[in-house]
């Protein structure tokens, strides 16, 4: 689980019912933080229904949904082609129409980052997809999320063939790289990482494959494997691997029968190709940092742009040095000169995501730079003053979601940048900053990207799919005048065109190309002469991979680069001279493909019907189980979830018993029915339960509590990192002690808290940022008067960044509750005042503060057992950590603290802590040396 994940419906239920029963009925949220997923758009769903899938879509994507559908249709008959299968049950396919919508969806419950393309959910088998503009990206992630559809219904077919319920899956390396081989071609992202994979000496095998798990160096790792498997062995032991799953326990033993070599055996040979591949192109390629100077490292940075000062010349880029994407400047004549951060990302609803790898910035000559940024429901477009370091205008313009890569006009007027529109397609559109004028100066479905400006102020260069190789994921330049007409090519051929930039004096253009396999920044001269031909120059040739060009004004070029695992921004000072000495490679029309191309659309005797999305609803999840726990006592039941398609609405049944005799069964008979609606912006769940049982708590000792009612949550978010939490509950209680001492209770509770955390994450806890959770409730008996008590509680969380790996945390946190029949809290753990048995102080008030300095203590440690086993961890970070609490009744029992060192061990979704050291009540010192183990992230 990811740990900023916002409040699901199973944590909503969890802190409803543990309400009810936590003497610090707050605490269940008050322990609680996470950033909110937020539902910004009303979507109006419809399903449109074909041979194979249920299109969800909303009106305003019509077209690009049913583009997708004929994608679909024809990935589903290739596709049961390769598996030999087919598919007999209807796919429903979720579409939206920018990925800007896709992060609201409610089918995965979690946070979606920028670079999750889809995703393939197997509990109900949908599919979710967004576009983003680029139509052949779209049909590539639609065939490679229905691999995996077709992957677990071989599968299961497979299994089920040989009377096997729940066999093993492959590793993931296999799902996601024949994901890839299966939809798109090799390309040059794949070539970049495999290059300097092995060039750098991290490539990973079979064997190592564990190593860089669900990285994008894994996917792509995948993908090549599969090349090799099919060069080598033949395509078709690929479906045999599928085939054989059901004939040995692990993979490994399936992948050795299959093509006859172990994954010993298969990385000695698969390892040697690559050297073979890779190696000569260091006798005729030069590494980037020798053929230029290197003017910014370490973290990964992008998308330069020049700034001439009085006081000298900057580079501003966009990058994620420390965790948050920002936007950063550095004096480019000065090596060792400071980068300073102009503007944080990720920590404020102003920034929420600068989109790294999509989106240029640009400065003027005032020093005005032009950016976007998420901000709520869509992107805005800003303009900062460098000098006076402050925003000095953020605009929204209707209709589009997603804005792209701004670029000054040389007379700092004109703004033009790419919008990704509601309808999902993208255009090219001009902002007069002086009139406020928005234009649109492109109307089509192909994907217009990464505009640019001559300076002549007539003519706009940009990247297009228009042309004869669009729909293969090839786009040309072309060049058009700043009213939208006159749109020529500038390069043309099947290769990827990007992001061209003129020079200062209009003499030359610098874009970014495949054309020889990997990325490299490519010149041409006279691009305003619009000539029907042109040749390009290839700037260096590089062993790594180059990208963002942009021009300075005194004739040199940045650019960023790829090599050695490290995303840098380099310059050439004088690009004529580069220049003189290369020749010209031409760049020739080899093609009488037509330009302009169509995609396929569904035809209308295809679709089965279309029409508006009624809700309905499925059983996701049944477990039973049977726990012993100190709050509900022992206990044996199911839980029953039920969601409709979207995950917007969602019910859950909990049903338990904690009898301790058959004669108790219906007296101790347990149950709670929850709805959660996350459909809007404003979140809620209401529901109804019973609770009756015998319980135990060290202030009450042992009583019996029956309790039934209702309940409600309503959560407000302000913005991604804050939100207002309120909840009600209506509740009878009738609760005997141990000694017969029987009350009865009408009990309302109502808390409201103010909960904020923008806080990034290491692998043991947060390593930078704050969370704060204020709370205040009341608990009362409105019948009987038997209970009445007001509740408090302050949490603040604040994490001051070091170094990279380093940081000094810090927590302080008072609870408090008064009244009749209060109970107490509870203080001592590993999670709060180390040193001190778990719960073993007690009382109506609480006061903490913790203070921990975490730092990086071991990397990585392995060992190998005898029998070849191979056991590693990773990430063990260190703390020094010094604890001050206590927690009291009536009178202040002066405050106890504790001192020490500790460990922390990642273990997946867990982490293992380890501390010790020595307690004192600041009189004295203990003499002995506590050691404390858990289970749980760092606070």
């Amino acid at each position: 689980m990811n740990k900023n994940d916002h409040t699901t419906a199973l944590q909503i239920v969890k802190i409803l019912l543990l309400s009810l029963f936590f003497s610090n009925a707050v605490s269940a949220q008050g322990f609680y933080f996470g950033r909110n997923k937020i539902q910004y758009t009303n979507f109006d769903w419809h399903v449109l229904a074909t041979e194979h899938f249920d299109v969800y879509y909303y009106p305003e994507m019509e077209d690009m949904a049913r583009k997708g559908a004929a994608m679909a249709e024809e990935s589903f008959k290739l596709l049961e082609t390769k598996f030999n299968s087919y598919i007999n049950r209807r796919i429903p396919l979720i579409f939206y129409s920018s990925h800007l919508h896709f992060e609201q969806t409610n089918v995965s419950p979690g946070f979606i980052p920028e670079g999750v393309g889809g995703f393939f959910e197997f509990l109900k088998g949908r599919v979710v997809i967004p576009n983003n503009g680029n139509l052949a990206q779209f049909k590539h992630v639609i065939r490679h999320e229905l691999v995996h559809v077709f992957m677990h219904n071989k599968l299961y077919l497979v299994y089920r063939d040989h009377g096997i319920g729940n066999g093993n899956f492959p590793p993931l390396w296999f799902s996601e790289g024949l994901a890839d081989y299966w939809s798109s071609k090799w390309d040059a992202l794949g070539e970049m990482i495999m290059k300097d994979a092995v060039l750098n000496n991290y490539v990973a095998g079979l064997k190592d494959m564990a190593r860089i798990r669900g990285t994008f160096t894994m996917y792509k790792t995948g993908q090549n494997v599969f090349g090799y498997i099919s060069q080598t062995y033949g395509e078709d032991k690929i479906l045999q691997l599928l085939e054989n799953m059901w004939r040995k326990d692990s993979f490994e033993d399936v992948f050795k029968l299959t093509l006859g070599v172990d994954y010993t055996e298969f990385d000695r040979r698969y390892l040697h190709y690559l050297k073979k591949r890779y190696y000569p192109d260091l006798k005729k390629d030069v590494y980037t940092s020798d053929a230029s100077e290197t003017l910014v490292s370490g973290g990964f940075n992008f998308k330069p742009a020049f700034y001439k000062t009085d006081s000298g010349n900057k580079i501003v880029f966009v990058g994620n040095r420390t965790g948050y994407a920002s936007i950063f400047m550095k004096d480019a004549d000065k090596p060792d000169a400071p980068v300073i951060t102009l503007i944080k990302g990720g920590a404020t609803s102003d920034f929420e995501s600068f989109h790294l790898f999509d989106s240029k910035i640009d400065v003027n000559n005032a020093g005005i730079l032009a950016f976007s940024s998420k901000s709520g429901e869509t992107d805005a477009l800003y303009l900062y003053d460098i000098p006076g370091r402050q925003i000095i205008e953020k605009h929204y313009f209707k209709g589009i979601v997603g804005l792209y890569s701004p670029s000054w006009s040389a007379d700092g007027r004109h703004l033009v940048f790419t919008g990704l529109q509601v309808n999902g397609y993208t255009d090219i559109f001009v902002y007069d900053v002086m009139t406020k004028q928005l234009k649109q100066l492109t109307h089509d479905i192909y994907n217009d990207t990464s505009p640019s400006w001559a300076p002549d102020k007539r003519h706009i260069a940009f990247s297009s799919d228009r042309g004869a190789y669009g729909f293969e994921n090839d786009p040309d330049i072309f060049i058009m005048d700043s009213s939208g007409t006159d749109i020529r090519h500038l390069t043309y051929g099947p290769y990827s065109d990007k992001s061209p930039v003129f020079s200062p004096d209009g003499k030359h253009l610098a874009y970014t190309s495949d054309k020889d396999g990997v990325f490299n920044i490519y010149v041409i001269n006279n691009p305003l002469d619009l000539r029907p031909h042109y040749d390009s120059k290839r700037l260096i040739n590089a062993v790594g991979t180059l990208f963002d060009p942009e021009w300075t004004t005194d004739g040199g070029l940045l650019f960023g680069s790829f090599e050695e695992q490290q995303f840098t921004i380099h310059r050439i000072k004088n690009i004529a001279n580069v220049l003189a000495g290369i020749p010209e490679k031409p760049n020739p029309r080899l093609s009488v493909k037509p330009d302009f191309w169509l995609p396929p659309t569904i035809k209308a005797a295809q679709i089965k019907s279309n029409k508006p999305y009624i809700k309905k609803y499925d059983l996701d999840i049944v477990q039973t189980q049977v726990s012993q726990d100190p709050i509900f006592g022992t206990s044996g039941g199911a839980q029953m979830a039920f969601t409709d398609i979207m995950g917007n609405d969602q019910y859950n049944i909990l049903l338990y018993n904690n009898a301790r005799a058959s004669s108790d069964f219906l007296k101790s008979f347990n149950f709670a029915v929850t709805h959660i609606a996350l459909g809007k912006k404003v979140n809620y769940a209401y529901g109804i339960f019973r609770f009756a049982g015998q319980f135990y708590n060290p202030q009450d000792f042992y009583y019996f509590e029956d309790r039934s009612g209702g309940l409600l949550n309503i959560s407000y978010p302000l913005s991604q990192f804050t939100r207002l939490d309120f909840t009600q509950s209506i509740s009878y209680s009738d609760k005997t002690w141990i000694f017969d001492q029987r009350r009865f209770a009408w009990l309302s509770a109502s808390f409201l808290s103010f909960v904020h955390d923008n806080s990034i994450w290491a692998p043991t806890g947060p390593i930078e940022g704050d969370r704060v959770n204020i709370t205040i409730g009341n608990t009362y008996d409105f019948r009987f008067s038997n209970v009445n008590y007001f509740t408090a509680l302050v949490d603040l969380r604040y994490y001051f960044r070091i170094s990279l790996r380093s940081a000094y945390a810090v927590r302080v946190m008072g609870l408090i509750n008064q009244g009749k029949e209060t109970r107490q809290f509870y203080l001592g753990g590993s999670w709060d005042l180390r040193g001190y048995p778990r719960w073993s102080l007690r009382g109506r008030q609480i006061a903490l503060l913790s203070q921990e300095f975490r730092f990086p203590l071991i990397d990585a440690v392995g060992m190998r057992l005898p029998p070849g086993i191979s056991i590693g961890f990773n990430a063990i970070r260190g703390a020094l950590f010094f604890d001050v609490g206590n927690a009291w009744n009536d009178t202040y029992q002066g405050m106890l603290g504790s001192f020490g060192v500790g460990a922390r061990v990642p273990l997946g979704y867990f982490v293992l802590r380890w501390d010790f050291g020595k307690t004192t009540d600041f009189k004295s010192i203990s003499r002995g040396i506590f050691t404390q183990f858990f289970f749980g992230w760092d606070f």
